[in-house]
């Protein structure tokens, strides 16, 4: 795994700075896109998407060559899905919006262009943070499963997001057991660290779409029912030497909270700026000084 000791270095001092800025809740976030009031997108489905609606930045040259940048993982879906099953839920606006809230929220230098590619891409290596969004009905194929197997227990971290319900977990833990045959995932509790390492949070965070918050719901039914289980449910998985490698975020969507930030003032307040951004700040803050 080559992940760079600049990197490293810097994502440690990003701590100090965060503490900083999360005991000041009120004015954290600033506007984010060009045309938008509330968050970093003024993009609409209804209009194309195009990375100069989304706010860029300066990257320090001392540090060019080791910025973090967004990885989100493509793969297959099969079944009966919707487009909220793919691997490319929420793309490419959360991961741009994200970027833009870790580099305006942290001293990281992050890159202001997401990657995205499969896990038997040699590049995958290049990377200590990989995201996949939208798991519920994904399909890993044997050397994608061999790859990612490698690639974590080579020092790389996988979360997961926007899955729901008993199916969604069932099929996550199948592909999963694929992965690790031999390891079983562990939940976490709200007192473990992750859940306060930079922003200290009350409570297990649970986002849905917006369209699902618009409707006053706290569980993405059209996922399927959620056969009397409707809470957020985070699972990890650990290494030989306790590790954590994987993060399953169960009846969430996290990534929502970023893609459709710009969307609406109420939502922006409620799911954006207080679970969804400082959630993710919390884990790749985590796992990279872990």
């Amino acid at each position: 795994m080559r992940i760079k000791t600049k990197l490293l270095f810097c994502l440690i001092i990003c701590l100090s700075v965060t503490l900083a800025i999360a005991q000041r809740r009120g004015g954290t976030f600033q506007r984010g896109g060009r045309s938008s009031q509330y968050g970093g997108s003024s993009f609409l489905r209804t209009q194309p998407t195009l990375r100069s609606d989304f706010q860029t930045w300066e990257i320090d040259p001392e540090f060019e060559n080791d910025v973090f940048t967004f990885v989100r993982i493509e793969y297959d879906s099969v079944g009966s899905f919707g487009w909220w099953e793919r691997w490319d839920n929420d793309y490419p606006d959360a991961d741009w919006n994200f970027s833009y809230r870790l580099q305006q929220l942290t001293s990281m230098n992050v890159a202001v262009d997401s990657e995205y590619f499969r896990l038997t891409d040699p590049r995958l290596s290049d990377y200590p943070f990989i995201y996949m969004s939208g798991v519920q009905r994904m399909v890993l194929r044997p050397d994608e499963q061999a790859a990612m197997r490698k690639y974590l227990l080579n020092g790389g971290f996988v979360m997961m997001s926007d899955f729901w319900n008993p199916i969604g977990w069932a099929n996550v833990l199948t592909q999963m057991r694929g992965v690790f045959p031999d390891r079983e995932p562990v939940e976490l509790k709200l007192d473990h660290p992750i859940f306060h390492f930079v922003f200290d949070l009350k409570e297990l965070p649970q986002i849905t779409d917006i369209q699902t918050w618009r409707q006053g719901e706290s569980f993405e039914y059209n996922h399927g029912s959620s056969g009397g289980d409707e809470a957020p449910h985070f699972w990890s998985y650990f290494d030989d030497n306790g590790r954590m490698v994987a993060l399953l975020c169960h009846n969430n969507d996290l990534g929502d909270g970023w893609e459709r930030e710009g969307e609406n003032k109420d939502y922006f307040h409620e799911c954006s700026e207080k679970y969804s951004h400082p959630m993710v700040i919390n884990i790749i803050t985590y796992v990279m000084t872990h």
